[in-house]
């Protein structure tokens, strides 16, 4: 099958190039909007550019890693954050090629108490947040067959992310500041890659939505605590509450997602936050 991995210089595109060297029976094609080795300039936000691209490569399945996740900034031109998280999803979507889409935590209000299930009411609170649920409308009202993926606090050892900033500040800064009122569970990018291979290469295709994060809960707080004790930097950490810290945009309190899903569609294990942590220090 030759499948078309969208946003490839992202965090999560990264990891699906790396990994998808262990699956030789499909030809993989490589796309973002900027050139590099290996991969090819689409601009998904241009319907006739985008169903070119799939009928000239033939396309059989699109994994869509490409979105704008600034949070502030969504905040400000939520036009064009609606651009890329909804309109572009919707031009992939209407190639009528299977789709494998990213999704977010954001499309719940953050209030919750308990894990968000996949079939809870979605409330959310920000541009971005709003953007992303209109890009799942929009693909499922395109197409019905997509799998989606809600992920959380995503991040690698490439691009920007929280462990690579807490890292430049634990070895720059004696003190931080870190809120412990926001709950949710780190998401390594290579494990959310390793899922999506479970679906591509699962017996059945598992149309749906589906909650993915690794395992265990903390706050922003227990996680750059770990972080520093892991990487040996002996940077103070202290707790403060979301009020005493100057957010542009409010972040939820609680993101915390239900994977029995996903667990028991694809047969997966997945890791506890901690030991992936380790696991992408090393890597660093």
């Amino acid at each position: 099958m030759n499948i078309l991995i969208t946003g490839c210089l992202g965090q999560l595109g990264t990891e699906m190039r790396l990994q998808s060297t262990a699956h030789p029976t499909h030809t993989f094609f490589f796309t973002d909007v900027i050139a590099s080795e290996g991969s090819d300039v689409l601009d998904i936000t241009n319907r006739e550019e985008v169903h070119a691209y799939v009928r000239t490569h033939r396309i059989g399945l699109i994994v869509n890693c490409a979105a704008y996740t600034n949070v502030d900034k969504a905040e400000e031109d939520e036009t064009t954050a609606r651009k890329l998280n909804a309109f572009a999803v919707e031009n992939l979507a209407t190639t009528g090629t299977k789709m494998i889409h990213i999704s977010t935590d954001y499309v719940f209000s953050g209030n919750e108490n308990t894990p968000c299930r996949e079939s809870d009411s979605v409330d959310p609170r920000t541009a971005y947040g709003r953007t992303k649920l209109e890009g799942e409308q929009l693909l499922l009202q395109a197409n019905p067959s997509a799998i989606i993926f809600r992920t959380a606090w995503l991040y690698s050892p490439f691009g920007n992310n929280f462990v690579k900033t807490m890292l430049r500040f634990g070895r720059e800064r004696e003190e931080l500041r870190v809120v412990y009122d926001q709950i949710g569970t780190p998401t390594y990018a290579c494990d959310l890659a390793t899922a999506i291979f479970a679906a591509i290469e699962a017996e059945e295709w598992h149309t749906g939505v589906y909650h993915f994060t690794d395992e265990g809960v903390c706050s922003w707080f227990d996680f750059t605590v770990e972080i520093l004790r892991q990487s040996g930097l002996k940077c103070r950490v202290v707790p403060i509450l979301s009020s005493e810290y100057a957010y542009r945009t409010p972040r939820p309190h609680y993101s915390v997602l239900d994977k029995a899903k996903v667990k028991s569609t694809f047969g997966i294990d997945i890791p506890y936050w901690t030991d992936s942590l380790a696991h992408c220090l090393k890597r660093m």
